[in-house]
């Protein structure tokens, strides 16, 4: 049998135990109705590491680890609540929901005019002199022309990380943000914001507004510029707390010191289950080492599936971990993260060299009838970045990302939205390219050279 064809029968036996006895599913349920919303700090953020250290333990690895990270903590209280005021005693409710890490308006609420921008850079235009007193109204939408969503949600979500900080410059006393989303819906989507250097006595509320809302309230502007809304959060920072990041590794047997890693991010925001961000790439990722477990595959390096805790609001983390390998002096030689929901998996973007990448693509052909064709240079994973270095070569599993933004940081973000059988398809997809970066190896950088050119 020739390399090729051995190859073709490991990714057969592969996607033959992912679909056929895999655990993806099952954790995923467990993870997403037992457990629930697991944000940086809480109570469901320990549970599932207790849980998946335990699952890991189950397995049977060489060892199962927690590393310590402190991380932020932030309430989100009691429901927001949010309407719009058309002329005195005349109002709508909208739906609205607070962005992590925003201050509570104060125990009244807010109220004020609204004024309306097309991103951070649109408030120059307005100046102090307009916005000074008001509401800043951010609804710039994700471009629906643009056929890679990351790429659309990459062109407005600046609006929401730093939407505050730059519209508090100029006098604003809350901000309200479309949600990143491109369906219409009545559910509001939140996510990380940054105060930047603002102090905390100027930092005002932020909070984002569905899509059918901020479409509302846009078309009343037109009609109405003197409206005002009211918007009442009653979110809380704490101080810093510990948490882990869960590990378990698989000690290679012939280069033990050249380090795998597969993983994904633990943690989740707190208005859905967190099951496609990122519970799915969690079991993914468990899954590729129980894979290789039950399929009696012994790796030549070491792999490690890690499970990183805090990359919504803060990425602890993802640095920890880089953090300790670097001092550690670890040589990791190939980091991949699943953070794209659980949808069908379509391939991978790569963070590499043109002679590692030329590598890669030389094995295309192998995942064909798994209709995995998507194969490209780009970015990886939050998590995984803060390794970059030297020859590691960095990747990303690529689901179709066509729904993704439907259920991201919003209340539908729920088991019942994952499919089982693309949940399998995308744990198996990644065993198959963690087997052949274990089988084969990777190129060496020719650092001389690339510095010559």
């Amino acid at each position: 049998m020739n390399p090729e064809e051995a190859d073709s029968l490991m990714f057969r036996k592969i996607y033959d135990m992912s679909l056929l006895n895999g655990k993806s599913y099952d954790w995923l349920d467990y993870l997403s109705n037992n457990i629930g919303g697991r944000l940086s700090g809480s109570y469901q953020a320990q549970q599932a590491v207790e849980y998946t250290k335990a699952q890991l333990e189950e397995l049977g690895l060489d060892k199962v680890w927690l590393q310590p990270v402190m991380v932020p903590k932030w309430t989100r209280g009691a429901k927001e609540f949010a309407y719009v005021e058309t002329s005195p005693g005349l109002t709508k409710n909208v739906n609205i929901t607070a962005l992590g890490g925003s201050v509570p308006t104060p125990a009244g609420g807010t109220k004020a005019r609204v004024i309306e921008v097309q991103g951070v850079e649109d408030l120059a235009r307005y100046g102090k002199e307009q916005i000074q007193g008001k509401i800043v109204f951010f609804n710039r939408p994700m471009r629906p022309d643009l056929i890679s969503t990351f790429e659309s949600y990459g062109g407005c979500v600046d609006q929401r990380y730093s939407g505050a900080a730059e519209a508090g410059k100029y006098g604003a006393v809350g901000v309200i943000v479309r949600s990143m989303n491109l369906r219409m819906d009545d559910l509001p989507h939140t996510g990380s914001m940054s105060y930047g250097e603002t102090p905390v006595s100027k930092r005002i509320p932020a909070a984002a507004i569905s899509t059918n809302d901020a479409a509302y309230l846009s078309g009343l502007l037109t009609m109405n510029n003197e409206l005002e809304l009211y918007f009442k959060l009653n979110c809380e920072q704490h101080a810093d707390v510990q948490s882990y990041n869960v590990i378990g590794e698989i000690t290679g047997s012939e280069h033990p010191e050249e380090i795998m890693v597969v993983g994904g991010h633990l943690d989740s925001w707190d208005l859905g289950d967190g099951s496609h961000d990122d519970g799915a790439g969690v079991v993914q990722s468990m899954e590729v080492l129980r894979l290789f477990k039950e399929l009696n595959y012994k790796p030549k390096r070491t792999l490690r599936v890690v499970l990183f805790m805090n990359e919504e609001n803060g990425l602890r983390g993802g640095n920890k971990y880089a953090e300790v390998a670097k001092s550690k002096n670890e040589n990791h030689i190939f980091a991949l993260e699943s953070d794209a929901g659980g949808f069908t998996p379509r391939g991978f973007s790569f963070d590499a060299d043109k002679a590692q990448f030329s590598q890669i693509q030389s094995w295309k052909e192998l995942f064909k009838p798994y209709l995995i064709h998507y194969f490209e240079m780009g970015g990886s994973g939050a998590d995984v970045a803060p390794l970059k270095k030297g020859d590691v070569v960095l990747a990303g599993l690529r689901p179709d990302s066509q729904r993704y933004f439907d259920h991201h940081h919003a209340a539908n973000d729920t088991f019942e939205h994952v499919n089982k059988r693309e949940l399998e398809l995308g744990a198996a997809t990644m065993a198959s390219l963690v087997y052949l970066i274990d089988k084969h190896g990777l190129k060496k950088i020719d650092t001389a050279k690339k510095e010559k050119l």
